[in-house]
């Protein structure tokens, strides 16, 4: 088992994933910004500052399937409350290698610090870069651990063309040549789910993030 959060993120990039033995494994920290879990096929990974004998003692106190504890309501309604933090949704986390070449979408770079888009990724990542297409946006930043990390949007009136696949994968060609690429998508946003896979991602489990309020 890796040591450190970003080891872990690592090993799952290529295939490597923690060992489905119903446990959970509790890291630091990489920055202040974010905590939260992650839930693997019969394991999970907390990252947090707090005490590990905490998280395993509340999970403990859960009536629930132990596969599932760490997702449980209860659980991030707990985690919330100690660490003052709060959290948006349950993502699939799913993860894509970089690609060769250049996007074949037409991308304009922008330095908008007012675009909705730009103003949220920049509390929740660093190194921030947006790119619009004509009905879309594409936002890549470094986000958990340092990894590289895609959101794209689409207009409502250019949907069903294809264009959300078209982000997803230049998303691909503009982090380095040696890296990988990582997605987040709320289970219930199907068109999300669908253009990324579309693009190449590969679902690696679940992720629920903690944020500071």
């Amino acid at each position: 088992m890796k040591d450190t959060l970003r080891d872990i993120l690592d090993a799952a990039a290529h295939g490597e994933f923690p060992p489905p033995d119903g446990a959970t494994t509790v890291v630091p920290q990489e920055n202040h910004r974010d905590a939260g879990v992650i839930a693997f096929t019969a394991h999970s990974v907390v990252f947090t500052d707090e005490d590990p004998e905490w998280v395993h003692a509340t999970l403990r106190a859960l009536d629930c399937d132990a596969l599932a504890a760490t997702m449980n309501p209860r659980f991030l309604a707990a985690f919330m409350d100690r660490t003052g933090r709060t959290t948006d949704t349950i993502d699939l986390l799913t993860v894509a290698p970089a690609l060769p070449g250049v996007p074949a979408v037409a991308l304009r770079e922008i330095d908008d610090p007012d675009h909705p888009r730009v103003a949220r990724a920049r509390r929740r990542r660093d190194d921030v870069r947006v790119w619009v297409a004509d009905g879309g946006v594409l936002v890549l930043g470094r986000g958990v651990a340092g990894r590289w990390e895609a959101a794209i949007e689409v207009d409502e009136a250019v949907r069903h063309r294809g264009l959300g696949r078209e982000l997803a994968t230049a998303a691909r060609h503009l982090v380095p040549a040696d890296a990988v690429v990582w997605a987040q998508q709320a289970a219930g946003n199907a068109r999300s789910v669908r253009a990324f896979q579309a693009a190449g991602y590969r679902p690696v489990g679940a992720e629920a993030l903690l944020v500071a309020l």
